[in-house]
């Protein structure tokens, strides 16, 4: 217990955006709450990360998915370096990334990619006639001359910053391709390659990857994420975001199911939501029966799999403060109570309706009032992972 509360203490005073600088935050309305009553499949991944914080045993994984607010990656970022600093040298690996630059669109801050050659792109925003899977884009090569490059430097290159390694890497897709990774001095390693899924043991721990293809002319390889982990073990929180997607979005990843088996997740964070609530026609029913798709599916490769729901954000619209949010986190507590899961009102916290305009005057969210500004994002990871750690605690 003493070492909880130093680890608690510690967390707080590390945070340089912390929301005690802002009165407007309601930190009062920062904790977890269980609708249900009860959430043994939460109490079991808090055991799962207690085994490792205190003895350095096991693996736990972290899924965190959603729309722009996850694909920019901040908020991630800012949970998955707080969990690791629970204990030294409990990094797992980066887990799930994707080569968003070869999409022509942003990659989360705390990682960079390249690409070469010609790609063609596809997103969960509208139904398409390639298989997207967990990430929720696809890029397809079309020749061998494609490649693309995985840096795990973040964009944000501080002193002291922690470098993430791995030395296993999953691919995830197929095709007429074969995949191969060139190493550093123009070694070309071989992977065990599938119908749909090529892993490569490396022989030494990294941070940078360059996946390349060979094959016949007119062939082409469907990649829909790249997996980084390590033999060892230990903690890692993927991000899953797609600019713009709602839930309806992510049912059209038809191999949702199938990527979740190799990630595998302990925990998933759903912050899907925000885009549901933009325009007339938000259904609350409608709103509920696609979560639950998504979470049976996660149910059936993971039965014990904790869910815990962020919320949405207090956001505007062209007439004013968003009518829908209410309904939106009435869906939220319902779903929590179904499942027996989590529920963070991230609504409540920030300070209910109209507090997104304080938030804006404060630095901490864009002048679209939906999107956070990277202080915001920053804060918003600081004030969940304290709820989590206090949900330990307890």
């Amino acid at each position: 217990m003493k070492r909880i509360l130093l680890l608690s203490l510690f967390c707080l005073l590390m945070l340089p955006a912390g929301a005690h600088r802002y009165p407007f935050i309601r930190t009062d309305k920062s904790v977890l709450q269980y609708p249900a009553g009860k959430s043994p499949d939460y109490q079991l991944f808090l055991r799962k990360l207690d085994t490792l914080v205190r003895g350095g045993r096991g693996d736990v994984r972290v899924l965190h998915v959603g729309g722009s607010h996850v694909q920019g990656g901040t908020l991630s970022d800012r949970l998955r370096k707080h969990f690791l600093s629970l204990r030294y040298g409990m990094d797992g690996g980066r887990g799930l990334v994707f080569p968003f630059a070869a999409a022509l669109t942003n990659t989360p801050v705390s990682y960079n990619t390249s690409y070469i050659g010609h790609w063609e792109s596809v997103t969960c925003l509208k139904p398409a006639d390639q298989e997207l899977g967990l990430t929720g884009m696809l890029i397809t090569a079309q020749d061998t001359s494609a490649r693309v490059i995985v840096d795990l430097m973040p964009r944000e290159s501080l002193q002291m910053q922690h470098r993430y390694c791995f030395n296993r890497v999953d691919i995830l897709g197929g095709g007429g391709l074969e995949p191969v990774l060139l190493l550093q001095g123009r070694d070309t390693l071989q992977g065990v390659v599938g119908a749909d899924f090529a892993h490569f043991d490396l022989p030494y721990y990294t941070d940078w990857v360059q996946i390349a293809f060979r094959g016949a002319p007119g062939e082409k390889f469907a990649l829909r994420g790249v997996y980084l982990d390590k033999s060892s073990g230990g903690f890692s929180l993927s991000e899953a975001g797609v600019n713009g997607a709602s839930t309806h979005s992510w049912l059209h990843c038809t191999k949702w199911q199938q990527d979740l088996v190799r990630v595998h997740p302990d925990l998933i964070i759903f912050s899907i939501g925000i885009n549901d609530i933009q325009g007339a026609d938000f259904d609350e029913a409608r709103f509920k029966a696609h979560y639950r798709r998504l979470m049976d599916m996660t149910r059936r490769v993971n039965p014990h799999c904790a869910f815990l729901f962020t919320g949405i954000n207090d956001s505007w619209t062209r007439r004013g403060v968003n009518p829908h949010t209410a309904a939106a986190e009435q869906a939220f507590r319902d779903l929590a109570k179904e499942y027996k899961a989590v529920f963070w009102d991230m609504y409540a916290v920030m300070g209910g309706a109209g507090s997104m305009a304080q938030w804006q005057e404060a630095g901490l969210a864009q002048p679209d009032k939906v999107h956070f500004s990277p202080t915001g994002y920053k804060v918003l990871g600081d004030l969940l992972f304290d709820a989590i750690l206090e949900s330990w605690r307890r």
